[in-house]
């Protein structure tokens, strides 16, 4: 048995040189554990404990643990520490089950949706455990990915034969290599309040400061925008509106037909919005003028709750973010301002859309042949 104040004799064998010498000439290792190999390194010197310590820079102690962890343990257990029992589990598997299952259940009468206090407080109620931490309940969702008070919209399709059939017809379009002569253009369209701020916004002048603005804000009506892109061309058309009817409709396909006099055939990728055909533009511009220029187009129609294959939804998130913003726009004038604007600068640095859903791609999601 070690005497209290017994001095520890370190005398390292020629493979635990060699071990601690190989040990510190690698790349990223814990200072604590370094310290400890110079400590030993000292001891094997004829250094004291103490001597080693203050050379090193820890207490004497410290250094005469190590020694004694050497003689008495070796080499692995002088540089690392033990491996520690750690905390008892709060939640046993059993628990943990149950706990999983109350997520996946509705929440209780009263509530929308689960909270974390709400799965603490349900918990120990429901007597799964007698008592239970909000951080325990955390590190359990996470290991399970768990995030039951998200809610994510989603429009399930049928997909039925004329899904299907227009789909792949929209996707084999994007498909097709770039062609001056037969551009693909979709467009969509955005309704928007016009808003204005019911005091002027505190601008910030000082460093660190931020800009503020009153909640309170005046409605000043409604607006349109018709939000269209040559997705492989990077060409953009933002056209303001006070209206989304059949005669704004007409106008704004009239505007993308004289910006390509050489086409053959233009692509139009359209919804289904009971304005976007052709009696809206015979009805403005008459029989013959209308049907004139329908037949510049080659409309392609997505299907029922398949918006998302239209490009220019795309477009309207980058509209939205890049030039609306959190700005408050009080006159259509305005909008059209700062609409044109925007539309110059981005056709100038020709940002195109990288689409990469495939008809391939769809008939491996929707699981179809």
């Amino acid at each position: 048995m070690r005497k209290k104040y017994a001095r520890p004799i370190v005398k390292l064998s020629k493979k635990d040189r060699l071990e601690i010498n190989k040990f510190l000439t690698k790349g990223m290792i814990s200072v604590r554990t370094v310290k400890r190999a110079l400590i030993l390194r000292l001891l094997n010197k004829g250094f004291s404990a103490q001597e080693a310590a203050e050379i090193i820079g820890v207490v004497p102690k410290t250094a005469r643990t190590i020694a004694w962890n050497y003689v008495e343990k070796g080499l692995s257990r002088a540089l690392y520490e033990a491996p520690r029992k750690g905390k008892k589990h709060a939640l046993d598997e059993k628990s943990s089950s149950k706990i999983i299952a109350l997520l996946c259940s509705d929440p209780p009468e009263g509530y929308s949706r689960w909270t974390m206090a709400l799965i603490t407080e349900e918990t120990i109620k429901r007597k799964i455990v007698p008592t239970v931490g909000k951080e325990t309940i955390r590190l359990l969702m996470k290991s399970h990915n768990l995030k039951p008070w998200r809610l994510k919209m989603w429009c399930i399709p049928d997909l039925n034969e004329e899904y299907i059939e227009r789909m792949e017809d929209v996707l084999d379009l994007y498909e097709k290599p770039y062609n001056a002569k037969e551009p693909v253009v979709c467009l969509d369209e955005k309704s928007l309040q016009l808003l204005k701020s019911a005091r002027e916004d505190i601008v910030a002048k000082k460093e660190g400061q931020i800009t503020k603005r009153d909640s309170e804000y005046i409605r000043c009506g409604t607006a349109n925008v018709f939000c269209g892109i040559e997705p492989k061309a990077g060409r953009h058309f933002t056209v303001v509106t006070r209206h989304r009817k059949r005669p704004d409709f007409a106008k704004v396909l009239n505007k993308i037909s004289k910006q390509y006099p050489k086409a053959d055939t233009i692509h139009l990728v359209l919804d289904n919005l009971n304005t976007h055909n052709k009696d809206s533009l015979i009805d403005f511009y008459g029989k013959k003028k209308g049907s004139k220029l329908w037949r510049k187009f080659t409309v392609h129609y997505t299907p029922k709750h398949g918006s998302w294959l239209n490009q220019a939804e795309i477009e309207i998130g980058m509209y939205s973010k890049q030039c609306l913003g959190k700005s408050r726009i009080a006159d259509i004038k305005q909008l059209r301002k700062t609409s044109a604007a925007w539309n110059l600068k981005t056709n100038k640095k020709e940002i195109k859309i990288n689409w990469r859903f495939t008809s391939k791609c769809a008939r491996k999601k929707f699981g179809y042949k």
